[in-house]
């Protein structure tokens, strides 16, 4: 009697993987309070650090912003520019160890909780099931004939669908551009042309990849999910059905020899991509967990433990140690170690970064010049880069050669971000005891601000 009900089962669920667009079945329980939890966190950081604004010299700028214009990037407090793209490589470093790390530990946690694929499709289908119903009511839905109620019905989806998309190429933009001037221009129809672009191609990228591609993008277009596999190892962790525990299947939990899984397919129903994790690890599995709380529930009802599917390695599911192999161990510490590296560079880059930048430049057209006195000159370029968001004062001291002085005026202002080109002269009596090529340093700092200073060497040509 068993077996023509399983199969019967086996059916519907074929049915259900193969019907196209995948309704996947609500399910409480610990991973979708996560998953939910890293949608309100990213979100709320995402819409709202766009509005926080940043108090400097006086005036009120937004806090975070690529200021692509003018070349700088407004975290707060700190102001990046071009020259400081070597945080940048820091940063992606860090982010990618950190995937990898996170992949080595437990699979595609990211994938599952806060790739933003995963994010933006939790939220339109949350939209999708209060405006179309269950999975249930929107598979019939889907099925129904067109009429007046479903078109009603999907235009309303589309139109929540749209404005959440708009308002997310608004945001986007917005780290680009002010978003209270951006939000000025749009309402007077004088948005660039760059913006405009932006505009439309992010709420389009946004509404097309998480409206109607979804699960395809994780099943089809995501290379990260076809790479994944030579980041596994036998200890990695991932969501695992337990084989030896759950087979036979069997709907009569209590028959003999039966394992604990009854064959309900809640665990398909729940799957956002459409797989039964039953069959072994798949490259469409996203590690959301959400299989697990569904199958954590039934396993309740029928009063046996919970964990029939779990995160375990292979070695665990087949009854090994968990895991602590010596390879898995020394992956998870060079990606542990660079990590920390890299974090640590990082923080101290930024910690020992001048707000001057300084490059010196001898004249090619002459190594040196005697004077009428028997003096003897060298000319030099000193380019000069204020990074700081005030008009600084600098004044120039050189040191080297016995005697070396500057010829004409040691202080120079250079305006925020600017690059001012300062030319130089340099002095020494002609009656050395030195000769030749002389190592010299120019030592510049801001009369205001004591740390933005710089030291550059150079060298001084003598008879």
């Amino acid at each position: 009697m068993s077996k023509p009900v399983s199969k019967v089962r086996e059916a519907k669920l074929e049915l259900y993987r193969k019907s196209g667009k995948i309704h996947a079945k609500a399910v409480g329980g610990k991973f979708n309070n996560l998953r939910w939890a890293v949608v309100w966190l990213t979100q709320i950081i995402f819409y709202g650090a766009c509005w926080l604004g940043w108090e400097s010299q006086g005036v009120t700028r937004q806090a975070v912003l690529f200021d692509i214009a003018h070349e700088k990037f407004y975290l707060f407090g700190l102001v990046l520019w071009p020259q400081d793209a070597l945080l940048l490589a820091f940063v992606l470093i860090i982010a990618a160890t950190a995937l990898f790390l996170v992949t080595a530990l437990a699979g595609r946690l990211f994938c599952g909780f806060a790739c933003p694929q995963t994010v933006y499709t939790s939220i339109f289908v949350w939209v999708e099931a209060k405006l179309e119903g269950d999975h249930l009511a929107r598979l019939k839905l889907d099925q129904s004939p067109m009429s007046w109620r479903k078109a009603a019905i999907k235009l309303g989806k589309h139109g929540v669908w749209f404005l959440i998309a708009a308002w997310t190429g608004i945001t986007f933009v917005g780290y680009f551009t002010p978003i209270r001037e951006l939000l000025a221009s749009i309402a007077d129809f004088g948005t660039g042309p760059w913006e405009t672009f932006w505009l439309v191609f992010y709420a389009a990228f946004t509404y097309i990849q998480a409206g109607l591609a979804r699960e395809s993008v994780c099943q089809h277009m995501c290379p990260y999910s076809r790479f994944q596999g030579v980041m596994f190892d036998p200890e990695t962790a991932n969501v695992a059905y337990d084989g030896q525990r759950g087979e036979p299947r069997n709907l009569r939990r209590h028959a003999a020899g039966a394992g604990d899984c009854i064959d309900c397919g809640v665990c398909v129903q729940v799957c956002p991509t459409g797989i039964d994790i039953r069959d072994g690890l798949q490259y469409q599995c996203i590690n959301c967990g959400l299989c697990i709380d569904a199958c954590d529930q039934v396993m309740d009802k029928i009063g046996t433990p919970r964990g029939l599917i779990r995160f375990a390695s292979e070695r665990e599911l087949a009854g090994q140690p968990k895991p602590g192999g010596k390879r898995f161990q020394r992956r998870v510490a060079a990606y542990a170690g660079l990590l920390l590296l890299c974090t640590g560079m990082t923080l101290w880059t930024v910690s020992q970064r001048s707000l001057l930048m300084v490059d010196v430049l001898r004249d090619r057209g002459a190594l040196l010049r005697e004077t009428a006195d028997g003096a003897i000159e060298n000319s030099y370029t000193l380019k000069l880069m204020n990074l700081d968001e005030m008009t600084q004062e600098f004044q120039i001291e050189v040191s080297g050669v016995p005697g070396l002085q500057i010829v004409g005026a040691s202080r120079f202002s250079a305006d925020p971000g600017s690059i001012r080109a300062v030319p130089l002269t340099l002095l020494a009596q002609g009656e050395q005891q030195l000769s030749g090529i002389q190592p010299i340093q120019f030592r510049i700092f801001a009369l205001n601000n004591p740390a933005a200073q710089a030291q550059e060497k150079s060298s001084f040509v003598l008879p």
